[in-house]
């Protein structure tokens, strides 16, 4: 009610610049056997005579269309006026509701007529319109009269009027620095005028104005003054610029009044009308209507898809839905249509075309016509309605969506598409931990009401709604430690008794990838994981874990067992985490899996000590050699090894002392050796004494 759009004054320039022809040319047709008057002023060409509107002709026109749109979308509260402006100012229509009607400015503008061409002034100017603009706009309206009678009846008050309103100011100007001394004018004369509405009770200040002034020129004819958007000169006036050719300003005041008036465009198209030459033959034209933009933005639903396209000719796009099913407008009728969920009146954009015309009239006779929209997911769905009451057309936006006014769906039920996996324990469950409990001492509520928030924002930024789109919940009941990890994982003053345990639990879910186990899935549908390899499901499952990390990471702990994780699906085969851990890799050369199978128990390793990666596996061997020495860790790897190996280890590197290089065939190119030594070999067996007792050498 208090807005800009409360009160909206043009103010025309009648000066002798908006006399001149603004050179869009309309040919005359002439009936057979007739001819039209010879006139040299009247262009003529091979088919016939032409004419042209002037400048001052295309400014009424489009400006009467501008407030035509708002009377009819808008009955009550928006009032707009009238100023010509030439050597003085001359007001068409006040303030009262009496003279807000389209008889009494045409009447008023046929009076005022085209400027003549051969006057001679120097007063000749649109200063003196905005002058009387501005003394307008500090005039009350009849409702603020009332409320003003009202403030002087009570006895205390100390209540301001609000006082808004736009001037649009219809002129032409030879370049930027003309409009700019016609900005600074306009801002000195609001000034003063709230300094004057200060020492007088009859007169109102101008809270804000915002000035929109549109710069015509012929067609085919170059300007120097350039297109603004609106700016603040202060905090009481707004301005912006505009420059169209003649023919173009009532597409340009199409796009401001939407933009004003918060208005949106739907094109209907489709429409089956006769053929005004043959009767028996019928044709499908399209009729462009204005309403409030609510009526597409009270649509709901994920599957909308409002099919917009740019009018030919224009700078705003347009809703194009298709005609379907007129019906009638009974309460029979409409009891198969869906709820309603607003309604606003509309207008068309062309009131005097023959589609236009049709059209309201089939509305006004009682019938309502169904209009559809296209899905996302294919086919199209009807969204709104036209019909007629009491005279006015209405367009209706219809719910395409489950309606409030049903019956919610049973979570149990399974056919027709009904979700079934909803996790209601589970959302229960997160509702009972972050109950709020009102406190006894009353200092720095604000403080923990600004924790809480900021602790359930985190916890609730990852929530699936189902289980059929989370893997980690679905293994909680076939994976003891998952419950215990995320348990943990939710403390905020994890410590580093925690910090080993969620280690574990990590060291044990890369045990079982390495492995190559299957995940215990129970609840989870098999369509989803069907035809995924193990490594995709343990990198799908370790992506997640770190999602749940990530919304829960407030210490040192958290972002240590988030690395882990991410160790683990680089060694799962992730190629995004392998690329961050490939950047970060230092000189040492430890390798992934080497970080991710560190287990928590296993003794501490240094990283100075082992200058590549064969060291460590050196050492580790040394451990495994010492069986009473031996960890946890190197009996896990020593298991690992001894089951993943298809083959034994190479006999020479077994042999090979630490820190020697293993000859591969150290005998190879010495046969001579090898046959001189196996003769020597035999001689030496050949001269061996043998040991007999004497009894033999008696015998």
């Amino acid at each position: 009610m208090y807005d800009l759009n409360q009160k909206t004054i043009f103010v025309l320039d009648h000066t002798q610049y908006f006399s001149i022809s603004s050179e869009d040319y309309i040919a005359l047709d002439y009936l057979k056997g007739k001819t039209g008057p010879s006139n040299d002023a009247i262009p003529s060409t091979s088919s016939g005579l032409q004419f042209s509107k002037s400048l001052w002709t295309c400014s009424v026109e489009s400006s009467i269309e501008y407030c035509r749109i708002v009377w009819d979308l808008f009955p009550r509260g928006k009032l707009v006026r009238f100023i010509v402006s030439d050597t003085a100012a001359h007001i068409v229509n006040t303030w009262k509701f009496a003279t807000q009607n389209m008889s009494h400015v045409l009447n008023a503008m046929a009076l005022v007529g085209v400027p003549q061409r051969n006057t001679q002034s120097s007063d000749y100017s649109v200063i003196h319109g905005l002058r009387a603009a501005i003394e307008a706009l500090a005039e009350p309206t009849e409702q603020q009269l009332n409320l003003m009678q009202a403030a002087e009846n009570a006895v205390t008050t100390n209540e301001k009027i609000p006082n808004k309103g736009r001037v649009i100011c219809v002129t032409s100007a030879r370049d930027n620095p003309s409009m700019k001394s016609l900005e600074d004018i306009f801002h000195n004369v609001l000034m003063q005028q709230n300094t004057l509405a200060m020492s007088q009770k009859k007169i109102l200040s101008i809270d804000h104005c915002h000035l929109v002034i549109i710069n015509v020129v012929p067609m085919n004819v170059d300007t120097l003054v350039t297109n603004r958007k609106q700016i603040d000169l202060s905090s009481c006036l707004s301005t912006e610029i505009h420059t169209t050719s003649a023919p173009e300003i009532s597409n340009k005041l199409t796009h401001l009044i939407m933009s004003h008036y918060d208005l949106a465009s739907t094109t209907v198209t489709g429409i089956p009308m006769k053929e005004e030459q043959n009767a028996n033959s019928s044709a499908n034209y399209d009729v462009e209507i204005l309403h409030a933009r609510n009526a597409h933005t009270a649509i709901c639903g994920t599957e909308v898809l409002l099919p917009t396209s740019i009018k030919e000719g224009a700078e705003y796009e347009t809703v194009t839905l298709k005609w379907c099913t007129p019906r009638g407008c009974g309460a029979s009728d409409m009891s198969a249509c869906p709820p309603c969920l607003a309604q606003h009146r509309v207008t068309p954009v062309d009131v005097t075309s023959r589609p236009s015309s049709c059209l309201i009239n089939f509305l006004l006779n009682g019938r309502s016509v169904l209009l559809e929209m296209p899905r996302k997911a294919g086919g199209k769905t009807t969204s709104h309605l036209l019909s007629a009451r009491g005279g006015e057309i209405f367009i209706h936006s219809l719910q395409i969506t489950r309606s409030c006014l049903e019956d919610p769906p049973s979570i149990s039920e399974g056919p027709g598409g009904r979700v079934v996996d909803y996790r209601i324990s589970d959302f229960a469950a997160f509702v009972k931990i972050h109950r709020f409990v009102p406190l006894k001492s009353k200092s720095n509520c604000e403080d923990n009401l600004h924790r809480t928030r900021d602790r359930l924002h985190k916890r609730s930024r990852y929530f699936p709604l189902t289980l059929n789109t989370t893997m980690v919940h679905n293994l909680q009941r076939n994976m003891p430690w998952l419950s215990n990890f995320l348990r943990k994982i939710a403390k905020e003053d994890m410590d580093k008794t925690d910090e080993v345990q969620c280690q574990q639990n990590i060291f044990e879910l890369y045990t079982a990838a390495s492995r190559g186990e299957l995940l215990p899935f129970a609840t989870m549908n098999s369509n989803r994981l069907k035809g995924i390899k193990k490594t995709e499901q343990y990198r799908l499952l370790c992506a997640e874990l770190e999602m749940i990390i990530r919304g829960y990471a407030t210490n040192s702990h958290h972002k240590v067992i988030l690395e882990n994780i991410q160790n683990v699906r680089a060694a799962c085969g992730d190629a995004s985490i392998k690329a961050e851990n490939e950047n970060s890799r230092d000189s040492s050369g430890k390798s992934i899996i080497r970080a991710t199978t560190d287990s928590p128990l296993s003794p501490p390793h240094s990283m100075d000590s082992s200058s590549n990666n064969a060291s460590i596996l050196k050492a580790n061997k040394r451990n495994l050699i010492n069986a009473g020495q031996r960890t946890l860790f190197d009996i896990v790897i020593n298991v690992e090894r001894s089951q993943n190996s298809k083959r034994p280890e190479f006999t020479g590197r077994l042999c090979t002392p630490t820190g020697q290089v293993a000859k591969l065939y150290p005998d190879f190119g010495s046969k001579e050796k090898e046959a001189g030594s196996a003769v020597s070999v035999a001689t030496k067996d050949e001269t061996l004494p043998i040991k007999t007792d004497g009894s033999s050498l008696r015998s």
